[in-house]
């Protein structure tokens, strides 16, 4: 099944096309990378699709329904989150506060029933942070929940930001340089955790530079030079594709 359909998508911004007529699709249960050199235009079509952005022209379908054009908390209810490029975690918040965060747009406890501490609302409190514990112990970071996110290391500020996005349930995932500022071995060990998120039902597309990473465990590449689509097959076919060659070695600039 197609879960995310992106159909002749543009987006500018004055004089400058950042997206320019860009078509792919996601399936549910998949991979998918989008790479390409800086200002291709990866971060503004994941905007695009997560609502913080409106495109100019085309349609964004997510299980059958367009989104383009809504609010990012109305696209996250559809079962759309994201991480982002760099880490927004709450200062002086614990790591599992953080995740409980997330879990909050499932919730039905709003600010007054919150502040009156109605029996429903403390038992859909515990509930959040049951759910939260689940998914750091899920990710191997259930140790770090009681420490204040933003004194973690960099991975584990990551893996605690991707907690944070699946605690909404979400049927996609959107990565956003997930491997940004990662050693080896943390490269390593995200490539595990995407891989069982996948397992865990959840579909993922991620914006990612490391090649190594993007061609062991995606199905499917995408590839964008200058706001177009040049590429878009399973990960062999695009290490061989002559432009996208061109575009990583030769005439254009990564």
């Amino acid at each position: 099944m197609r879960l995310l359909e992106v159909q002749e998508v543009s987006k500018r911004f004055g004089g400058v096309q950042a997206v320019n007529r860009v078509s792919f699709g996601v399936d549910e249960g998949m991979i998918k990378a989008v790479i390409g050199p800086n200002g291709a235009g990866k971060t503004t079509l994941f905007n695009l699709v997560t609502g913080m952005f409106t495109p100019d022209d085309g349609v964004i379908s997510f299980a059958g329904e367009p989104i383009q054009g809504l609010p990012p908390h109305q696209v996250a209810a559809r079962g759309v989150s994201r991480t982002f490029q760099n880490i927004r975690l709450f200062d002086r918040m614990t790591a599992l506060e953080n995740v409980m965060v997330g879990r909050h747009l499932r919730g039905r406890a709003g600010f007054v029933a919150g502040m009156l501490r109605l029996g429903w609302t403390r038992r859909e409190e515990e509930a959040v942070r049951e759910k939260a514990r689940e998914l750091m112990e899920f990710l191997g970071i259930g140790a770090l929940a009681d420490r204040e996110a933003t004194s973690l290391a960099y991975g584990q500020q990551r893996a605690v930001e991707l907690a944070r996005a699946l605690a909404a349930d979400p049927r996609m995932v959107l990565l956003d340089e997930p491997a940004a500022g990662l050693n080896m071995r943390e490269t390593a060990d995200l490539a595990r955790l995407i891989g069982r998120i996948r397992e865990r039902g959840v579909t993922v597309l991620l914006v990612e530079h490391d090649m190594s990473l993007v061609m062991e465990i995606s199905d499917e590449v995408a590839v964008l030079s200058y706001g177009e689509k040049i590429a878009d097959a399973v990960p062999a076919a695009v290490q061989k594709d002559p432009q996208v060659v061109r575009v990583y070695l030769g005439d254009e600039e990564c």
